[in-house]
């Protein structure tokens, strides 16, 4: 049953999705008017009906849902590079996971939704501006209680230890892995999303002097 002030979805007969929330409020849209409060009792999968007789399917939202409405700076993690590194790394429940560069949040969001309830993401972000919006999407995802971000320069050091992902998307991954060795537990990974050849070229010439296999 949805509860008021619950975040829901609501789908048009073209497909496009409005997340919103179950409150005594309007939501315009092409379709007509809608009284949200009118979700509020409603079980996901019942129809609400606009002011013009328009049907809308009413849904919980999903984590694409709210990777699809944060708020973006100019550089992002899609969610098929994001599945990548779950992939490859098996991240899933009670995962310890580090993150160097927050951006705006999408890998984050993405991983905390895997490794909740008993998991946790440690997100470092050197810019105060980045962190704010991070922080924001994380909150409307609902996931801050699995999430911390903390601003700081990864390249300085991790705090964390014994953890099972450290995952970069930063201009110098070199200089993090000294700090990665110490932090991930035996069997932990490493990722690295590298734009640019000249990233790899760089990881490529310290990686023997490192334990990575």
């Amino acid at each position: 049953m949805i509860a008021e002030g619950e975040r829901i979805v609501l789908i048009d007969e073209r497909g496009r999705r409005y997340l919103t929330k179950a409150e005594k409020r309007q939501l315009q849209t092409n379709f007509g008017v809608i009284e949200l409060g009118e979700a509020i009792g409603k079980e996901p999968g019942e129809r609400l009906r606009s002011h013009l007789g328009r049907e809308f399917v009413l849904l919980r939202p999903s984590i694409v849902d709210y990777l699809q409405k944060i708020r973006r700076v100019p550089q992002i993690m899609l969610p098929k590079d994001s599945a990548q590194v779950v992939a490859n790394t098996g991240v899933g429940p009670g995962s310890l996971v580090v993150e160097g560069g927050t951006g705006s949040g999408s890998l984050t969001i993405f991983l905390a939704n895997l490794v909740r309830p008993n998991g946790r993401v440690t997100s470092y972000e050197i810019r105060e501006d980045f962190a704010k919006i991070a922080e924001e999407n994380v909150k409307l995802a609902g996931l801050s209680d699995v999430v911390e971000i903390k601003l700081k320069d990864v390249c300085e050091g991790i705090d964390e230890e014994n953890v099972d992902l450290v995952t970069l998307d930063i201009p110098q991954p070199e200089r993090v892995l000294p700090h990665a060795e110490r932090a991930l537990k035996p069997g932990g990974y490493l990722s690295v999303f590298a734009p640019c050849v000249e990233h790899l070229q760089r990881l490529y010439h310290v990686f023997p002097d490192s334990r990575f296999a």
